[in-house]
């Protein structure tokens, strides 16, 4: 469903936030170990994170991510997903032709739309500190 750019960097962002939470800045490596990550693949990520304000990156020796605690609670799923993968995952055909609609539509566009519009709504809906409560308790993982 995303591609998997977006799944790593919604698990770096999870884990940001979990740290900053706890007033930690973390390293490329740190996150790239935690979310069982290419360290260069990562890096990317995160530059792209950071260029759409996302995650800020601070630069020299005690630098590394962080993202203010404040905006943990204002930043949705959605927006990652934005971010890394734009608004294909919301306008994509369910077969993956290159034009669908309703006027011309696939053999299974009328019922992917409805779960295109569902999917966007739970994305939509919720935010970056619900992702990170589970992690705190033990009830989610970012990586086995």
């Amino acid at each position: 469903m995303f591609s998997k750019a977006c799944e790593y960097g919604i698990r770096a962002t999870i884990y940001i936030a979990h740290q900053s939470l706890e007033g930690n800045r973390v390293s490329l490596k740190e996150i790239a170990e935690e979310i069982d990550s290419p360290s260069a693949f990562t890096a990317k990520i995160l530059y792209q994170l950071a260029k759409n304000n996302i995650i800020d990156s601070v630069k020299g020796a005690y630098g590394g991510f962080q993202i203010e605690k404040n905006q943990i609670h204002n930043i949705s799923l959605s927006q990652l997903v934005f971010a890394l993968d734009g608004d294909r995952i919301y306008t994509g055909c369910g077969l993956g032709l290159s034009r669908c609609n309703a006027d011309k539509p696939c053999p299974v566009h009328h019922k992917f739309v409805q779960i295109r519009n569902d999917l966007k709504q739970m994305l939509d809906e919720t935010t970056l500190y619900e992702m990170t409560t589970g992690l705190e308790v033990g009830l989610t993982f970012l990586k086995r």
